[in-house]
């Protein structure tokens, strides 16, 4: 005669008969899965008896701009850049509008458009050179 033995799951109490030789604990991998999914979600929400208590910001100070700091913070931001633009070399100064300009006013004293050339398949136009007396091509734009 063969003894059964039936346990209870833990997921939803009933009572089943084991089919493995070690203890099981769920009658069904979808209590089985159940039950990870409630232990996970669980640990993950806060605890009903701890409340989430926001602080009331109305009662700080608020801040004062005053005109001493202002001046503070722009003698600060002009003593800056002045050091920086003594500490940085002229080559590594970036270019202005106006560099620009003059540069494409000492390539046009040098080099003439040729208009009856078209572009290479770089998009750069022929230029006539005439110090070196020889046709480049470059990538100049004059509508600045």
């Amino acid at each position: 005669m063969t003894h059964q033995q039936f346990y209870t799951c833990d997921y939803c109490f009933k009572e089943f008969e084991p089919k493995r030789r070690r203890v099981q604990k769920y009658c069904s991998d979808t209590c089985r899965s159940k039950a990870y999914h409630a232990r996970k979600t669980s640990t993950k929400l806060a605890a009903p008896s701890e409340q989430i208590t926001v602080p009331d910001f109305s009662t700080l100070p608020k801040p004062k701009m005053s005109l001493s700091g202002v001046g503070n913070a722009t003698a600060g931001t002009l003593a800056a850049d002045a050091i920086k633009s003594l500490l940085t070399k002229t080559t590594n100064k970036p270019a202005t509008k106006g560099d620009l300009k003059a540069l494409i006013e000492t390539l046009n004293g040098r080099y003439h458009l040729v208009k009856n050339m078209p572009a290479n398949e770089f998009g750069q136009y022929p230029y006539f050179d005439l110090v070196e007396g020889v046709l480049v091509y470059l990538s100049i734009n004059t509508t600045i």
